[in-house]
C-alpha cells in the first residue's frame, strides 16, 4: 500500500521532522533533521524522556503514531531546543538515531569532512577566483571525477567547429562575420 502523506514528516513508518535547536531564536540555522525510525524507536522514547510511549498503544507502532506526529515532534522538540544541533546529533548518534544537522552555508563551507569527502570542492577560475562548489555526488571507486570550472564564453569555439569539420579560415571568416 502507498504510504499516505504526512505534511513536514516523510510519511509511514519512518517520519522525518526538522526541529529547533538551543539558539533558534537568534540563529537561523540552529535545527536539525529527525527521524523516528521504527527500529530505534525505543531508544528515541528513553532519550527525551516519554519511555511510556514505547509500550503505549497509541505510541508503540509505526501505525499509531502517524496521527500523533505533531504532538510527537513537539516533544522531540522540547528535547531538541536544550541542545545545540550539534550536542543533539552527538547523543543521538550513540543509539543509531537518525539525525543530521541543517548547516548554514558557512558551516558547509568550513566542514573539513566535506571537503575530504569532495562533497565540496574548491575550484579556481580564471575570472571569478577561487570558489567553493559541489563536488560530484557518485563516487565509484573505478571512475574518479574532478570537478573542474566552467568554461569562458567561447574559450572552446575554435575546438568545438573544428570538430564539426571546419578549417582554421572558415571559423575566422564566421567569427569576422560576428556569426561567433
Amino acid at each position: 500500500e502507498a504510504v499516505p502523506r504526512a505534511g513536514n514528516a516523510s510519511g509511514g513508518g519512518q517520519p522525518g521532522w526538522i526541529l529547533k535547536c538551543k539558539g533558534w531564536e537568534h540563529d537561523p540555522n540552529a535545527y536539525i533533521y529527525f527521524i523516528t525510525q521504527a527500529p530505534v524507536w525505543v531508544k528515541i522514547c528513553n532519550v527525551i524522556g516519554k519511555e511510556e510511549w514505547a509500550t503505549d498503544p497509541e505510541y508503540a507502532t509505526p501505525t499509531a503514531r502517524l496521527p500523533r506526529l505533531k504532538e510527537i515532534f513537539a516533544e522531540i522538540e522540547r528535547w531538541t531546543m536544550t541542545k545545540t544541533k550539534f550536542e543533539a546529533m552527538e547523543i543521538l548518534n550513540k543509539y543509531d538515531i537518525p539525525c543530521g544537522p541543517i548547516l548554514s552555508m558557512q558551516e558547509i563551507a568550513q566542514d573539513e569532512s566535506l571537503r575530504k569527502t569532495g562533497t565540496i570542492v574548491e575550484v579556481d577560475h580564471p575570472v571569478r577566483g577561487k570558489y567553493l562548489t559541489v563536488g560530484n555526488p557518485i563516487k565509484l571507486s573505478d571512475s574518479p571525477t574532478d570537478v573542474t570550472r566552467s568554461p569562458l564564453l567561447g574559450e572552446h569555439t575554435d575546438e568545438v567547429m573544428a570538430e564539426l569539420g571546419y578549417s582554421r579560415d572558415q571559423v575566422e571568416a564566421l567569427r569576422t562575420a560576428g556569426a561567433i
